[in-house]
């Protein structure tokens, strides 16, 4: 029998028990598009329009506004956080309006959020 030590100085494995994780260690597929995924919201900006987006559906321009941006690097970023499925749009009129894309885009958000506010 392989046995592990608590002092994670390993000399023989268990391999009744950690056999059962096989199944659930992420395939190399998915844990390349979660690094990616992950990799993505590595920008500043991108952050901050999420956390508009956290607050309140708002247009390009209130966007750009609220970033001291262009309008046009707003609309590029959107384009971006779209195509990641980020956000989505809704037309009303001449206006488009950006939202969080589901719940689980918000829901990541917060936990992030909570997590960096959480004191030791």
């Amino acid at each position: 029998m392989i046995k592990t030590h608590t002092n994670c100085t390993v000399e023989e494995i268990n391999v009744s028990s950690v056999t059962p994780l096989i199944n659930e260690v992420l395939s190399t597929e998915k844990s390349q598009r979660m690094a990616d995924f992950f990799s993505f919201l590595g920008d500043a900006n991108r952050l901050r329009i999420l956390s508009f987006l956290a607050a309140k559906e708002l247009c390009v321009s209130d966007i750009a506004t609220l970033l001291e941006m262009s309008e046009s690097a707003v609309s590029h970023q959107l384009r971006n956080l779209r195509a990641m499925r980020l956000v989505s749009y809704r037309k009303q009129g001449r206006h488009v309006f950006y939202r969080l894309h589901d719940n689980h885009i918000l829901e990541l958000y917060q936990a992030v959020a909570e997590h960096l506010d959480e004191k030791d």
